[in-house]
């Protein structure tokens, strides 16, 4: 098996530097957050009763842990739309935010081209390209970052970029030592989970170890519930594995009578559990019953733990716990983890298809 201590494997299989992308995540968070805090923004953007955020992958998912973190303090309803066209209940009081990383994403351009022929406040979160172009022509507000990365790798710039907007226009509520500790988390765990941490006393390594060769299965719950799905996406674009995301308590409606069949799961498949003290106690009680059904079933699993007091300090903790071992199972796997070739081959075709 490959030597995650071994520094060559990082100069052979890393050529573009993920790793450093994903040290860098507290830098990106505290510079977008900074950004936001001085982005100008009209009076009536204040006083919206919804909110839709255009985004697909990478770009997405910064609006999904606002939308999660909004729905902890129920100001007002946040919708991700991850598609073509819009949702019919845009209106005057609607704030639609598009986000994407490269600014020519197909869906989020057709999404905003729509939004553009409404009454409702908008906003682009972008580095250029077409989205770019369509706000300054159309006077859109515009929040834009310079950061070179596959868009995955930006998540600091996405997620704080927007989580910022929503404070400044009351939609959310931040509070300062809330966003200092969520940095000091991050800074904490980059270096507690770097690459020159050896494996016995780096539990990010550590797990990659477990999951190599498996199918990883991913479960989170409330705060961590879209957490859950950001790992299934690294492991699926970092990693290049298959991977899954499922969220209590609705997989303990379903998931956990299908853990018998096929008969090879047992041995191949691997549950990983993202738990936080945040969540509802009755949800505290079904990881840890779900975990004996688990071991009953023969299904190795491991329960990772957010870190931090507040909700903000552990959803961002758990997202970089998962980049790094989508990373290390990337060395695993022998793999460069920056290109995603599957998706630059689809996006290809679908241009041949216009």
């Amino acid at each position: 098996m490959t030597n995650l201590d071994d520094p060559e494997v990082y100069r052979k299989f890393d050529p573009s530097d993920m790793l450093g992308r994903i040290s860098e995540l507290p830098k990106q968070c505290r510079e977008a957050w900074e950004s936001a805090m001085s982005f100008p923004l009209p009076p009536d953007y204040a006083g919206v009763e919804k909110v839709i955020i255009l985004g697909m992958g990478g770009s997405a998912i910064g609006g999904d842990l606002v939308r999660t973190l909004a729905l902890t303090q129920g100001r007002l309803p946040v919708l991700v739309h991850r598609d073509y066209g819009l949702p019919s209940l845009v209106d005057m009081r609607t704030l639609v935010i598009a986000s994407s990383y490269s600014g020519n994403t197909e869906e989020t351009i057709s999404s905003f081209n729509k939004a553009l022929e409404t009454t409702a406040k908008k906003v682009v979160i972008t580095t250029g390209g077409k989205l770019k172009t369509l706000a300054e022509e159309n006077g859109v507000p515009l929040f834009t970052f310079h950061y070179k990365a596959e868009p995955r790798a930006a998540f600091g710039y996405s997620f704080f970029s927007i989580l910022g907007i929503f404070h400044r226009l009351g939609l959310i509520s931040i509070e300062s030592r809330h966003k200092d500790e969520a940095i000091r988390v991050l800074e904490d765990l980059s270096v507690r989970l770097g690459h020159d941490v050896p494996v016995e006393t780096n539990p990010a390594k550590q797990l990659a170890n477990k999951l190599s060769g498996r199918l990883i299965i991913v479960y989170g719950a409330g705060i961590l519930s879209e957490v859950a799905f950001r790992w299934k996406t690294q492991f699926n674009e970092t990693s290049k594995s298959c991977a899954f995301s499922e969220c209590m308590p609705e997989l303990n409606h379903n998931a956990v009578v299908g853990y018998r069949l096929p008969s090879w799961l047992a041995e191949r498949a691997f549950v990983v559990m993202l738990r936080s003290p945040s969540l509802h106690p009755r949800i505290l009680m079904r990881y840890q019953v779900t975990g004996e059904i688990l071991t009953d079933a023969g299904i190795a699993h491991e329960v990772i733990e957010a870190q931090g007091k507040s909700p903000l300090s552990q959803i961002v903790s758990a997202v970089l716990f998962g980049d790094f071992v989508s990373y290390y199972l990337a060395m695993l796997n022998e793999v460069d983890p920056s290109p995603v070739a599957a998706i630059d081959y689809l996006k290809e075709r679908m241009k041949d298809s216009n």
